[in-house]
């Protein structure tokens, strides 16, 4: 795990000195409301609903148990005793005082952590594949590119005010679970033909109000140019992004305007002229990669977990869907499950927090894993030591045994908290949890992903669910509109739209209908998403307007 060097400690000290005169400034009345908002916004505090909202940076979603643990002390002693993780693989809090800010920002400088570039029209934290560096199908451990990318783009002076927020994802494995092709810039690892390892390069994936699909400007780039050809990219998006309208702000918009050819050709003439200027050399790559070396593995009983899921089926059913291979014999990597009956998806309490900082040193080597799909991880678990951690797991309630499934909803924080939004996300959540949870014990839905967000800014990635939720505002009533369709993996697609937007109280019916028909019209191991794209949306459609 990277560690912070007198630069970046220095770097982030002085920021929160900086932030608390400013702070000070504005409650004195000496800045205005609009004096302060780009400054507030620089360090990640939004205004929201009910009081200030921080959104905390977990680059790459990275945690030590000792970060984990001062994010518990600060749910406790400065919010509501609750922090809520984001599908930036970031953390928020809700409730916080604007006047305690800056302790919560010195708090946070002493374990390494930070709040710059959570928000503002910058480049934003770096995502990645949650199981990076311990993946079977992994063809390079990803991590230490992200780290190369978050030092190249904090504070980086030309790309500070772009024509809009900014977002990088990198993935290093055959599968993508970092969602690559729905970002500005998705980077996946791949081989060229003489095994040299590299990037693919797309640009223009996004989501929000106008939800696209990145296409590939570059099949393969080398490692020594990844900053060179990330410059060129966002030089051209900074000069030439709509600021005239901040819908129309997004790199996928110029893209679109502009044509992939002729953008392709803009990024490779600037690259051209800096090419030289910027190489990422091998000794500067192999001093990064020495902050994410392997762990003291050791070896495995033979047998034990298999007999302990024999004897519990609870056990077998967590082991089956919370665990996942690993590179490593006789290792898994856990999800702790943040989606239980009746709690806001990715929200954990500070008892929790403490609790899953406790049982990472004890069971993952002090190390924790955000995920974007707003769940947490222990990448490397020894196979003997998961019927103990599942049992202290169920003890805390973060064993709920339905990661990738239907109730393993991703949902923005809605009308609750959002100055954003125009309708609730949490509730219906909650409604739609009550009435599949025991449809999918019934009929084992398999792998199914329902996103729900509250506003077109999409920050729970309808567009791409399985089945998409996207609230709407008709004349100050909550409707929502449903999709159906969408992926965010390697076969990424938007979902199609289901037909006339269906009012609240009738949300969670519509989602059991459509379940229900997926239950009669799948063939053997048919998945919700294949049996979407063999049937198209019409069989679906009939089933919830005839009901609604």
């Amino acid at each position: 795990m990277y560690q912070y060097d007198h630069y970046d400690q220095t770097l982030v000290d002085e920021r929160v000195a900086q932030f608390r005169e400013q702070t000070r400034r504005f409650l004195r009345g000496e800045l205005t409301e609009d004096q302060f908002r780009p400054l507030r916004l620089m360090n990640g505090l939004y205004i929201q609903r009910h009081a200030p909202m921080l959104r905390i940076a977990i680059p790459y979603g990275l945690l030590s148990s000792r970060q984990l643990r001062k994010l518990a002390h600060i749910a406790r002693r400065y919010d509501k005793s609750v922090g809520h993780f984001t599908t930036r693989q970031n953390i928020q809090f809700n409730w916080p005082r604007l006047e305690d800010v800056p302790d919560i920002l010195a708090e946070l400088a002493s374990v390494q952590m930070h709040a710059i570039q959570t928000s503002g029209s910058c480049i934003r934290n770096v995502t990645c594949d949650p199981l990076a560096g311990v993946c079977p199908d992994e063809i390079e451990d990803p991590r230490p590119y992200c780290e190369i990318i978050r030092q190249w783009s904090t504070l980086h002076p030309e790309f500070s005010y772009l024509p809009r927020k900014f977002k990088i994802a990198v993935s290093g494995a055959a599968k993508d679970r970092a969602a690559t092709q729905v970002h500005d810039i998705g980077l996946q690892m791949v081989r060229n033909d003489g095994s040299e390892t590299g990037f693919e390069v797309l640009v223009g994936g996004g989501l929000g109000r106008t939800p696209m699909i990145g296409q590939t400007i570059r099949p393969f780039l080398a490692k020594a140019d990844l900053l060179s050809y990330l410059e060129a990219i966002l030089r051209v998006y900074n000069r030439f992004g709509r600021r005239d309208n901040k819908y129309k702000a997004r790199i996928k918009i110029l893209l679109k305007e502009t044509g992939i050819d002729e953008f392709t050709r803009q990024v490779e003439a600037e690259w051209a002229h800096i090419r030289g200027q910027l190489v990422l050399d091998t000794a500067e790559i192999e001093r990064v990669k020495r902050h994410f070396t392997a762990p003291d593995y050791q070896p495995a009983g033979e047998g034990t977990v298999e007999t302990q899921a024999g004897a519990d089926p609870r056990f077998a059913a967590w082991l089956r869907n919370n665990t996942a291979s690993h590179k490593i014999a006789g290792y898994r990597s856990v999800f702790l499950s943040l989606k239980p009956r009746g709690v806001p998806p990715g929200d954990v309490t500070d008892a929790q927090m403490d609790a899953v900082a406790d049982l990472a040193d004890r069971y993952s080597f002090g190390e924790i894993r955000a995920t974007h799909t707003q769940n947490l991880v222990f990448a490397d678990v020894n196979q003997d030591a998961l019927f103990e951690l599942w049992q202290r797991l169920d003890a805390i309630g973060l064993a709920t045994p339905n990661i990738g499934k239907a109730t393993d909803m991703i949902c923005c924080p809605g009308l609750d908290y959002c100055s954003l939004a125009n309708a609730s996300s949490i509730s219906v959540a909650e409604d739609i949890y009550s009435r599949i949870d025991d449809l999918d014990y019934l009929h084992d839905l398999g792998d199914l992903r329902i996103n729900i967000s509250g506003c077109m800014n999409g920050c729970a990635h309808q567009s791409v669910g399985h089945i998409g939720i996207l609230g709407v505002d008709k004349k100050g009533e909550e409707w929502y509109q449903l999709t159906l369709g969408g992926s965010s993996s390697n076969d990424a697609s938007l979902g199609e739209r289901l037909g006339p937007a269906v009012d609240k109280a009738n949300v969670a019916g519509a989602v059991e209908t459509i379940l229900q028909a997926y239950i009669e019209l799948r063939q053997d191991e048919e998945s919700f998403l294949d049996t979407v794209r063999r049937l198209g949306i019409n069989p679906f459609q009939e089933r919830v307007y005839a009901h609604h």
